[in-house]
């Protein structure tokens, strides 16, 4: 997500490139609403942001104020109407809602707002919203004051209407979102490699339970959430993040290399390289290399126009993806016993065909070191990873694991060891999906499709 507001500025245009910085967060679709102060206008299509916008759609969006998408599907189905942002015309105004994470409380919220319309938990979140305004007449930071606490769950949000930028993060901080500036112009960001990119200088991170309103006269604070232990995503560190992005006050790629150097010491193993698995994998690599004194190399290629497989909607796209993305040296890998530095498994059918890979490049071992705990839990915060019955570890002892995945031996990095490598307070993080321990009720069962089925 993405967002700015100041006077003059092209915001739609800054925006864009904003988005270019966060396309790794989500890859399905990219969406953009502008207000020029008196209409808000939203532009949205399925695909990369390099593929939705061009030069004269974005020079059709014109205004000061914007918000922008990368869409990652979690709840919904990976379509058109699906996409973000989402719109509610109000009167003579508009609001529009981009949304990162999960509501956990979705189903039941519909059914109170006998909302059967809605597709995704951010149309909900949206219509909900627009109900309180066209009943009451609330401008759109009081609406939010009274209906933010009905929402459960995972909930960075940036909003805006025609003439306010509002972030928001939910009580427990699971999702990031960070406050930037350059000069009079104020910027919301998921991660801050985007303030980076647009030039903007680094604020602070917006507070778990804050709200953040922007408007010509500044930047006001509100906390409409009682308080709550913040309770922010592990796997930020681990996966989702750009390495060149900053957390909690700690830079991404300082951690994961410490995550690599504590893999070494709890998993040692004799080898020849070093070899990680690009990109996230990298850093932990690096780690794993200094700590060891074994040799680090680039055994595998990267195309640099294939995104993230782990965030593929569909198994098949998963499984044909990584032929794209992937291509092994046998140059830098044949004859060698190779350790394979990950940053997790989810449920490792990549990996597997990763492994494949190596060997047929000639490795004659092939060590597999992961800088995180088996992934064992499904997530309901954020992360598209199904039921329990597909994730590799749920019911697997690593000695299954290394079987399944024709490794001569596995490593993952212990809870605690990861958390030490944050550099971050234990108390900080949600373990759910490496440990069980859900921070909040969650359903049943898989809610992604839950407001499609109804």
């Amino acid at each position: 997500m993405f967002g700015i507001c100041g006077p003059d500025s092209d915001a739609a245009r800054l925006t864009y490139f904003g988005l270019f910085a966060l396309q790794h967060r989500g890859q399905e679709s990219a969406g953009i609403s502008v207000s020029d102060g008196e209409t808000v206008t939203v532009y949205k299509d399925m695909g990369l942001v390099a593929q939705v916008f061009d030069e004269p759609t974005l020079g059709g969006l014109s205004g000061s104020l914007a918000i922008g998408h990368t869409r990652y599907s979690t709840t919904g189905s990976p379509s058109w109407i699906n996409s973000q942002p989402v719109y509610r015309q109000i009167g003579h105004n508009g609001i529009a809602l981009a949304h990162n994470g999960n509501l956990t409380n979705t189903h039941e919220l519909a059914l109170a707002a006998e909302r059967n319309d809605a597709t995704t938990d951010s149309e909900l979140m949206t219509a909900m919203i627009a109900d309180r305004m066209r009943e009451t007449g609330d401008s759109l930071p009081d609406a939010l004051a009274e209906v933010l606490p009905s929402f459960e769950g995972a909930f960075s949000l940036t909003m805006m209407d025609r003439t306010h930028l509002i972030g928001i993060r939910d009580p427990f901080g699971f999702r990031p979102l960070a406050l930037g500036s350059m000069g009079a112009e104020w910027v919301l960001a998921s991660e801050t490699a985007a303030l980076d990119l647009v030039g903007a200088q680094f604020v602070r991170e917006i507070e778990p339970g804050e709200m953040v309103v922007i408007d010509s006269s500044g930047v006001t604070s509100h906390h409409p959430f009682p308080p709550t232990e913040e309770r922010f995503c592990l796997f930020e560190f681990v996966y989702f993040s750009r390495p060149d992005s900053i957390l909690l006050g700690e830079t991404v790629h300082r951690a994961r290399r410490r995550m690599g150097v504590a893999l070494a010491d709890q998993a040692p193993v004799d080898a020849d390289v070093v070899v990680p698995v690009p990109e996230s994998g990298i850093p932990a690599a690096q780690g794993y290399s200094e700590a060891s004194g074994i040799r680090y190399t680039d055994g595998l290629v990267k195309n640099r126009y294939i995104g993230r497989t782990f965030i593929e909607p569909a198994q098949a796209l998963r499984d044909r993806g990584i032929r794209l993305k992937l291509n092994a040296m046998p140059g830098e890998l044949a004859g060698k016993r190779v350790i394979l530095v990950d940053d997790s498994i989810v449920r490792g059918s990549t990996t597997r065909q990763l492994v494949q890979m190596v060997r047929d490049a000639g490795a004659v071992e092939v060590h597999l070191r992961i800088s995180s705990p088996p992934y064992r839990w499904p997530c309901f915060y954020g992360m598209d990873t199904g039921e329990r019955s597909t994730l590799l570890a749920a019911g697997k002892t690593e000695d299954e694991i290394a079987l399944y995945l024709a490794v001569d031996s596995i490593g993952y990095l212990e809870l605690d060891r990861l958390i030490d490598a944050t550099g971050v307070g234990a108390s900080t993080f949600c373990t759910a999906c490496l440990s069980g321990d859900y921070p909040t009720d969650v359903p049943a069962a898989d809610a992604k499709y839950a407001l499609e089925r109804n």
